[in-house]
């Protein structure tokens, strides 16, 4: 080619809880079952969407205005909606022109990275979100930068890894979390998001999180919303419908950005934001014009808690079942739907192997294992056995050794077979 074509960024870009789904595709097709343990999608673990809220969708559907553009920075009303229901938490107060929708919170992530100015780095929590990780590493040109979840302690942040980082990259400009978190489950306690806010206003930073899963918690747990502990520091909060409600198809994300007068900087960012979708039209219109009346209406509250309740159980079912491995650090999970198995140190070698039935599977897993690490070793080794499609940890910026897991599964006992399977081959497979 005339001049090179392909960004130095662009070679950070991976998302392995879909690359280990190419990999499951290929065994399925030699007659392995599949069962799908590697993305967080409610729906396709037999969740069912209650008939009120297929009939509000319906409804608007046969609404001609639901077919054409709405504002670009999303449908009015839902903006009023949304502002309303998170200044009645206190703190930050916004206004519907803090609001703008996106086609999904991936497409948010990689626009907020997209206009950062490529020497500003966002620090992220490691374990890490592919999409943050990546959107945020590309816009760079290098790899992410992380601070330390501690296993050992609930997976709260290291915040003297986080200190010294922030201190010591003067490139840093703003702090990410994700809370409640994904890969871990873990649901950032108040008094650390009050240091991460001293933090921020000690360094001059802006503080962006991650909220999708805001009202997904359990086991006594409570998520802070960004807007409650702000304070006066410049910040983002990333919101959606595909968890909560759960919608995962509607691709309708927004984001709400709090006490823009603070800064001049942060605020010509935010007007960047804005100015990027009035490129794009606008989002989607239809789903934007659902959220009010399905988080407005009285069954959806009822409707939630109960959902949580089941992930609740969920949580202690896993956790307590994996806990009988004791080569496995195992946290009891608070919000979110994930959990992340971690093998202490030392005890995964690279000789270490499942028995695998089918030849042409058994071909492939060997194949795949040559010099990747060892995780990825063990979770293609699951894959191979079993048909259970889980997601090494080590892919998710860490240089934990483990694996990801959902806490979705509507069906009891299919739920309990799969997580007694991964107990019993885990045992197998340390043994070997």
């Amino acid at each position: 080619m005339r001049q090179k074509l392909l960004s130095e960024g662009a070679k950070e870009l991976s998302y392995e809880i879909r690359e280990i789904v190419k990999k499951a595709n290929i065994l399925q097709k030699e007659g392995v079952d599949i069962t799908w343990e590697n993305i967080g999608d409610p729906i396709q673990k037999h969740a069912k969407v209650p008939a009120w809220v297929k009939e509000i969708v319906q409804r608007l559907a046969a609404d001609d205005l639901s077919y054409g553009y709405c504002d670009s920075k999303g449908d009015p009303k839902t903006r009023e909606f949304l502002a309303a229901r998170t200044n009645a938490k206190g703190g930050a107060q916004i206004t519907s022109d803090d609001i703008l929708f996106f086609n999904g919170l991936g497409d948010a992530i990689s626009t907020l990275y997209h206009y950062l100015d490529t020497t500003s780095r966002i620090i992220g929590p490691s374990p890490a979100y592919s999409t943050h990780s990546s959107a945020e590493a590309a816009h760079a040109n290098h790899q992410p930068l992380t601070y330390k979840l501690d296993p050992d302690n609930h997976w709260y942040p290291d915040m003297e890894d986080m200190r010294k980082k922030v201190q010591y990259n003067p490139n840093v400009v703003g702090i990410l979390l994700i809370n409640p978190d994904n890969p871990t489950g873990m649901v950032y306690p108040k008094e650390i998001l009050d240091q991460i806010v001293e933090l921020a206003k000690e360094f001059g930073l802006i503080l962006i999180s991650d909220e999708i899963y805001h009202q997904i918690t359990y086991n006594g747990a409570r998520a802070y919303a960004l807007s409650e502990i702000i304070d006066d520091v410049p910040g983002i909060a990333m919101k959606g419908i595909s968890k909560e409600l759960p919608w995962p198809g509607a691709r309708c994300g927004w984001i709400e950005c709090y006490n823009r007068d603070k800064s001049k900087d942060f605020d010509e960012l935010c007007n960047a934001l804005d100015d990027a979708k009035m490129i794009e039209v606008c989002s989607t219109t239809l789903p934007q014009m659902a959220i009010p009346e399905i988080l407005g209406d009285a069954r959806f509250d009822e409707y939630r808690q109960n959902l949580n309740e089941h992930i609740g159980w969920r949580s202690s079912f896993i956790a307590d079942t994996l806990s009988e491995v004791p080569e496995l650090i195992i946290n009891k999970t608070y919000g979110a739907f994930y959990n992340t198995i971690v093998f202490k140190e030392g005890v995964l070698k690279p000789d270490q192997e499942l028995q695998i039935d089918n030849p042409a599977a058994k071909a492939k897993v060997e194949e795949w294992v040559k010099d990747v690490p060892l995780d990825f070793r063990f979770v293609y080794y699951l894959l191979g056995a079993t048909g259970i499609c889980v997601v090494p940890i080590s892919s998710f910026c860490s240089d934990l050794l483990g694996f990801r897991v959902t806490l979705l599964e509507e069906d009891e006992e299919m739920l309990k077979r799969t997580f007694r399977q991964i107990r019993d081959s885990v045992r197998e497979y340390l043994d070997s």
